[in-house]
């Protein structure tokens, strides 16, 4: 029987979920797709000064898993800066903390900045 899937606990969406040269075009083969839960790890330790333990525990995963994820991300990143794609962060295995801080650290963008989506946005579910 297999494992049940670990949801990654993501606290926020990003403001803009594309980014890339301002004059393309986007099209199927000159975009890099990030997930949601890749975007939460290169904001936790790029952004927030995380350590990778620091950012599982935040995300409720291994310490191995987040290397990986983060691992993965820095690679998208690269490719879409080094040959000029559009990178789209859409998708992933994640759900969205509730903003009322229950087990969210210094991190968490929701806690005590307000609400900043709606239950029909929590794309996470």
């Amino acid at each position: 029987m297999p494992r049940p899937m670990k949801w990654r606990k993501v606290c926020c969406l990003p403001e803009s979920n594309k980014f890339g040269p301002l004059d393309s075009v986007l099209d199927d083969q000159d975009h890099v797709n990030m997930t949601v839960d890749e975007y939460e790890t290169i904001r936790l330790i790029d952004l927030e000064g995380f350590t990778q333990e620091e950012c599982a525990k935040q995300m409720n995963i291994a310490r191995a898993t987040v290397q990986g994820i983060y691992v993965e991300a820095r690679r998208k990143l690269a490719e879409s800066l080094v040959n000029g794609k559009v990178l789209i962060i859409e998708g992933g295995e994640y759900r969205l903390c509730d903003g009322l801080g229950n087990g969210c650290g210094r991190g968490c963008h929701r806690h005590g900045r307000g609400r900043f989506f709606t239950d029909n946005e929590n794309r996470g579910d």
